[in-house]
């Protein structure tokens, strides 16, 4: 029992208030924070309207004709708000209430001056002490989403958060104190030195995360605080104990503005001011205190024992559910709108003036305008933050170091000992341009990766003022000194240099050396540009690989300088690889030597330089071969340094004028009217349907982790032994403070938890559906699950779309099209979606629908496929009151047919509590507090002394009492010890208080017939297909980059190499023509690194639905990608042909596309092969581009003496085979002239025509056989990658397979 007490002790959770009855009023017991005084500061809101542009950008406008969409007329502009006023004293907190999409958000944006952009017009007053500059005073914004580091613990999130944003005068002592201040004030005090955490790696809850980035936002200790559904992810307890400390800070002078979903009853007597919206328009704005008077004149009374918060809300909101339902709330919110506009109070606030503020604030007042720290203290912090980002991402550091480590070894293998033949001589050219330019490009792909994830951060603290971009862009490369600019370029230095057998002379290698130093910076600073232009990957990855490309071919090494057409040559001018090349050609070949010719390699004949037959042998006449300038060492290194002080440069100028624009989606018109005859689901009594009972006995679970030599070394508890039960035909609810693992036991319950090479989840004790235990596909296939997030839905698909192929995809088979439409829609009405029904989902970068309404149809999805049991975690955050009673009002509708429902709930209404049958309570570390009826909980808890009042939410009643407060050591003290007694007591009664099963025991075949079937493939497919076009064809940028990338490079690569020539330059120009169709190879991954990862996570998310099959989706995804690969290619083909100057014929047009669009296609395969094997895109962005680039030096051309291992490997690559089948189809029958001083003594030219070229390259195979393995390999590389992703999706159930075997006998018989 001491045991059992000492965990608690350190498990058990924070965030809420100490007594069994919440105070009122502000705590007196509540702690001092050691904020400085800042400057009061009061808002004037007059005749705000907002309204957006809707109508299709110029981008879409051009896609229009490529996707066969026919303009539709609508309106040009949408209101967004109209006539808000509002007034807002310094002091005070205020709260804007609303239901989902009735502006509120939209109200912050505008007043926080987030609202931006061409497409949105403001127009109205809003002042800030008569001031219209926001900037004049300190401001700070709470965002909806949670954007933090996930590798920094809590504590150092917000240390160095303090350390940018806390006013320069503030000592660091200071600064220390008011971080620990504020994570005990908000609870955070137990999980403060746990890390952030992300989808991959767990790591702080939902609702902890939520409150730190209230913490970072409070540091800053702004004048004025807006909120964004703050409390959204919360527990009752700590939301009230959040609300209670936003009012502590207005009480001493700031401005606190916030939106709010489900306030609790508590909290609405918190509230000084309010804003009441619909669907853009005021209802009421004034004082807290006479708001419900106003309404009580205009007949609505707010009736007794009634959360007036949630009152407000449900008379605001505009019930859609059904036709009648839908006129009558209209008709009220219509009435209540004008009466406002018309209100003496409405009037007041418009006739308001100046002098009601106060006053007019002086701009060079140091502490209103002060936002950020020096520059020398950012850079400090933010390098200091960097650099532990960065070792703490072992995968993007591996990756990195992997990267370089294989590619100079590689490498150095394929140039191994090069020789002084002539080949050998070609050879050593390949060599230089891979070091020069190959291993640069790979850094540039890597870091624009890597920089569109960090750049979220930076947006959002550059727009708050607390970091400026030279300190960003300074400190990422300080950061990054000896941890990836300075070692990647010396390894890699160190290993290719001294195995290829370049000159063994020290001056000689720290140039090369030098020259890879500032070519990675080149490539990173490039990055820097490439994303400050675009923050999507697909856009900053073409301009990073057209710009390349162009860098590629000016270097003079595919087509020689003087070979390049006159209207382009001087572009070699502007490419570093160009600078970077003739560095180390001349380093090399000619170098500090006193011989003018340079050095001399292995001439055969005698005489050295002096016989004209050694003179191809020399250094000079290597060199100008290749058109460089023989002199060039230092003045290119010096020009190298300022490409890369110009990239830096220019990314900063880019960041500060070239500004980031979220996109705005557009209702799609539909005429159709789905809502006739469809009010009302279709029901089925419980006798015609079989229920399912879930219970757990001695029901727990683990977290194993283990260290770099794959040795345990930890086991966190998760869950305690749990013993509950969950019965169908009820509300089914597990409560608990955040951080007490409920999501872990729901993800748990639904088999949804998937370990890592670093970590393993493990159970023990057992879970019985119905007597009998299930294996895991039988639990899959008769659950469904609604989890936290809204991952599954395509931002570029309507609302009543996302329905309609859900429907279509997981409902029975038998069932015909249009009842799976009808059924659709019927559940569109039931979660109150139809006036959304026509307007897109929208993503991060594109505005769609509201958070609540996103949360709707997340939840809409899955009672789609009527579940035998639901599964659904916290199906009511993120809505409005009035949204999230009919939400429970749907679900206790499925629960009366027989369902088993199991939910997570944060906060409940009051209204609401009445229909939780059984409850389940948890305290922090995953302890059971209660389980059984809800008519029981009260009378169990006052059996124990702690008797909830009546006026009080008998849900928060709870959480408040099952929560610890980590303010101070007394409250501490007193509440811990309250939560100990209450876990002892339970554990000590709860045989006698589980509740036995009232179902029949079941028989396993009996429990597998009740398995829900995958949709049939020829079903899933085509309704896949369908869905991907729409998705697709409504992304203007996914479909201009999918088709510029490879038809740009066709551009680049025709501009430099047409026309081709027949002279003995021309030899390797020809040559390296051929080799430049390798980097279409790269670029099938960069599309698929642009459209996959997102296209697998929504799969994922469908497949543990058991929707569809793996087959159905790669199929899709292959057919989906293959128009756009076919019609590229062969626009590659027209130009890279009939432009360029090959054989003018059909068959050779047809071998070029051909030979593109395979690869391009083995690019796709490889992308989906590496993002499917690993979860960190830029690890398998390093990995992939690794092989492709061995594969393209390995093509046949640059690399002449390849080792016989790499050689076997070699045959495994589409390069090796397209190069080998598209020179001798293109030199075949080409003669080459020379001039005098070029002849060989014998009169001969040294390549007279096209056999002795493929001769001289060992290019002289069979060229039929050759194309013919490019076809193959497409094959092969696509089969691969569907058998790598069909092993991902069914490895778990090997795994459970083998666990099955070994606890065969210590379990029950269980269902296959």
């Amino acid at each position: 029992m001491k045991e059992r007490d000492g965990i608690m002790s350190k498990d058990l959770e924070s965030g809420g208030s100490p007594t069994a009855t919440p105070s009122r009023t502000i705590d007196e017991d509540s702690n001092e924070l050691s904020f400085r005084a800042v400057a009061p500061v009061s808002i004037t809101v007059k005749d705000l309207n907002v309204d957006i542009n809707i109508a299709p950008s110029r981008l879409a406008s051009f896609a229009k004709p490529f996707v066969g969409r026919k303009p539709l007329p609508q309106q040009d502009r949408k209101p967004i708000l109209k006539n808000v006023n509002a007034y807002m004293p310094a002091g005070s907190l205020t709260a804007i209430l609303g239901s989902s999409g009735s502006g509120k958000t939209s109200v912050l944006n505008a007043l926080s001056h987030r609202v931006s952009g061409k497409r949105l017009q403001t127009i109205g007053d809003l002042m800030y002490n008569g001031s219209s500059r926001l900037d004049s005073i300190r401001s700070a914004y709470v965002m909806q989403q949670d954007i933090l580091l996930p590798t920094l613990t809590i504590k150092e999130t917000l240390q160095y958060a303090a350390e940018l944003r806390l006013p320069p005068p503030t000592l660091s002592e200071e600064r220390q104190n008011i971080v620990e201040e504020v994570i005990l004030e908000l609870g955070l005090k137990e999980c403060a030195n746990t890390r952030i955490g992300n989808s991959i790696h767990k790591g702080c809850s939902g609702g902890e995360k939520r409150r730190t980035s209230l913490a970072v936002q409070m540091l800053s200790n702004p004048s004025v605080l807006f909120l964004d559904e703050v409390t959204t992810g919360l527990d009752a307890a700590t939301a009230f104990h959040l609300v209670v400390t936003l009012k502590n800070l207005a009480a001493k002078g700031r401005t606190i503005i916030c939106t709010i979903h489900q306030p609790r009853g508590e909290i609405w007597n918190l509230f000084d001011h309010v804003l009441l919206l619909a669907k853009g328009s005021p209802l009421y704005s004034g004082p807290a205190c006479q708001c419900l008077s106003y309404f009580k004149d205009h007949g609505h009374t707010l009736p007794p024992f009634v959360n007036p918060a949630e009152y407000l809300i449900d008379l605001a909101a505009v019930d859609t559910r059904s036709v009648e339902a839908e006129e009558k709330s209209t008709a009220r919110v219509s009435r209540l709108i004008q009466a406002f506009q018309s209100s003496p109070q409405n009037g007041a606030l418009q006739a308001s003036k100046e002098q009601k503020t106060l006053g007019r604030v002086d701009p060079t007042d140091s502490l209103v305008m002060q936002h950020h720290a020096p520059l020398g203290h950012q850079i400090k912090v933010l390098t200091g933050r960097t650099l532990k980002v960065t070792y703490r991402d072992p995968m993007g550091v591996a990756g990195s170091m992997l990267e370089t480590i294989s590619m100079a070894v590689i490498m150095g293998w394929i140039f191994l000992q090069l020789d002084g033949s002539l080949s050998g001589i070609r050879s050593r050219e390949g060599a230089l341009y891979t070091a020069a330019a190959l291993q640069g490009y790979l850094v540039l792909l890597f870091d624009t990766y890597r920089l569109t994830m960090d750049i979220q951060l930076f947006d959002r603290e550059y727009g708050e003022g607390v970091v400026s971009i030279p300190a960003f862009l300074i400190s990422r490369r300080l950061a990054r000194l000896f941890v990836e600019d300075i070692p990647v370029p010396l390894i890699f230095s160190v290993i290719f240099y001294f195995m290829v057998g370049f000159r063994a002379l020290a001056s000689q290698f720290f140039i090369f050396f030098g020259v890879l130093l500032l070519s990675q910076y080149i490539a990173v600073n490039y990055a820097s540009l490439c994303v400050a232009v675009s923050r999507d990957f697909a856009t900053a990855s073409f301009v990073a690989n057209m710009g390349f490309t162009l860098q590629s071919f000016g270097c003079g090494y595919f087509v020689q300088a003087n070979q390049i057409p006159i209207w382009v040559r001087w572009l070699k001018w502007t490419a570093y690889v160009f600078y970077a090349t003739c560095a180390l050609a001349a380093n090399e070949f000619i170098g500090y030597t006193s011989d003018p010719t340079g050095h001399l390699y292995d001439c055969p004949a005698p005489g050295g330089t002096s016989n004209p037959e050694c003179m191809q042998y020399s250094g000079r006449f290597i060199v100008e071969s290749l058109g460089y300038p023989t002199d060039w060492i230092a003045r290119p290194i010096l020009v190298l340094l300022g490409f890369a002080i110009s990239f830096f440069l220019g990314a900063g100028i880019l960041l500060k004028f070239w500004k980031a624009v979220i996109g705005v989606s557009k209702a799609q018109k539909d005429d159709t009217d789905y809502s006739a005859g469809k009010e009302e689901l279709i029901a089925r009594s419980a006798d015609e349907v079989r229920t399912i009972s879930i219970k757990l006995d001695d029901y727990s679970l683990d977290i194993q982790t283990r260290n770099a030599q794959f040795k345990k070394i930890q086991k966190l508890s998760i869950l305690k032994p749990l013993n509950t039960a969950f019965q169908p035909g009820v509300l089914n609810v597990i409560m608990g403070p955040s951080g007490s693992g409920k999501t872990s036991l729901l993800n748990s319950m639904a088999h949804r938890l998937h370990g890592s090479t670093w970590t393993a989840y493990e159970t023990s004790g057992q879970m019985s559906f119905n007597g009998a235990v299930p294996s895991k596909k039988v639990v899959r296939s008769i659950t469904s699950y609604v989890c936290q997030d809204d991952d599954a839905l395509l931002p570029y698909l309507t609302v009543r779309e996302n329905l309609r192929f859900s429907a279509g995809l997981r409902l029975p088979a038998h069932m015909s099209k249009h009842e799976k439409y009808q059924r659709a829609e019927s559940v569109l009405l039931k979660m109150g979606l139809r006036d959304c029904a026509n307007n897109l989902v929208g993503s991060d970068l594109v505005k769609g629908i509201s958070g609540g309404e996103k949360r709707r149809v997340t939840i809409a999805i899955q009672i789609l496929t009527d579940p035998r049991v639901l599964f659904l975690d916290e199906p009511t955050s993120g809505l409005d009151a009035f949204i999230a009673s009919s939400i429970i009002e749907v679900l206790r509708g499925l629960a009366d047919e027989g369902r088993t429902l199991v939910m997570t709930i944060h906060q409940s209404r009051s209204d609401l509590f009445k229909h939780f049958n059984n409850i389940f309570l948890l305290a922090r570390g995953g302890f059971p507090v209660f389980s059984g009826k809800g008519s029981n909980m009260l009378s169990h808890f006052a059996s124990l002394g702690f008797t909830c009042p009546t006026t009080t939410n008998p849900a928060d009643f709870a959480l408040d009492l099952i929560t610890v407060n980590l303010q101070n050591e007394r409250k501490e003290a007193r509440s811990r010890a309250k939560v100990r007694s209450l876990i002892l007591e339970w554990d000590g009664q709860k045989s006698q208080n589980l509740e036995k099963a009232t179902s029949h025991i079941a028989t396993p075949a009996e429990l597998g017939s009740l398995a829900r079937s995958m949709t049939p493939f020829r079903i899933a497919f085509p309704l896949l297909l369908h869905r991907s076009f729409i998705n697709f064809r409504r992304n203007p940028p996914s479909i201009i980059a999918r088709t510029t990338q490879v038809l740009g490079y066709a551009i680049c690569l025709t501009l430099f190499f047409a026309p081709l020539k027949s002279d003995y330059y021309s030899v390797q120009s020809r040559l390296g023509y051929i080799q430049e169709f390798g980097p279409l190879y790269f670029v099938g991954v960069l599309q698929n690194i642009a459209v996959y990862p997102d296209e697998k996570a929504v799969f994922y998310r469908e497949h543990d639905d058991n929707a569809y099959s793996v087959e159905a989706f790669f199929l899709q995804y292959t057919l989906a990608e293959l128009p756009f690969e076919i019609f590229t290619s062969l626009l590659f083909a027209i130009l890279a042909v009939f432009a360029a100057g090959l054989h003018r014929t059909p068959s050779l047009f047809f071998i070029v596309a051909f030979n593109a669009f395979c690869f391009v296609n083995c690019g796709e395969s490889v992308g989906i092969i590496f993002n499917t094997l690993f979860n960190h895109t830029g690890f398998a962005v390093n990995v992939a581009f690794v092989i492709l680039s061995v594969a393209n030096i390995m093509g046949g051309i640059m690399s002449l003496n390849i080792p016989a291992f790499l050689q076997a490997f070699n045959h495994l690559s589409p390069i090796k085979w397209g190069i080998g089948n598209l020179a001798p189809y293109t030199l075949h029958g080409v003669t080459f002239s020379c001039t005098e001083e070029q002849k060989l003594p014998s009169g001969e030219c040294p390549v007279p025509d096209g056999e002795a070229a493929l001769e001289l390259y060992n290019l002289d195979g069979n060229a039929g056989l050759n194309l013919l393995a490019v076809g193959v390999c497409v094959v092969v590389y696509r089969g691969l990658a569907f058998l790598v992703l069909k092993a991902r999706r069914t490895k778990w159930a090997w795994r459970e397979r083998l666990r099955g075997k070994a606890s065969a006998e210590k379990q029950p018989e269980g269902i296959s």
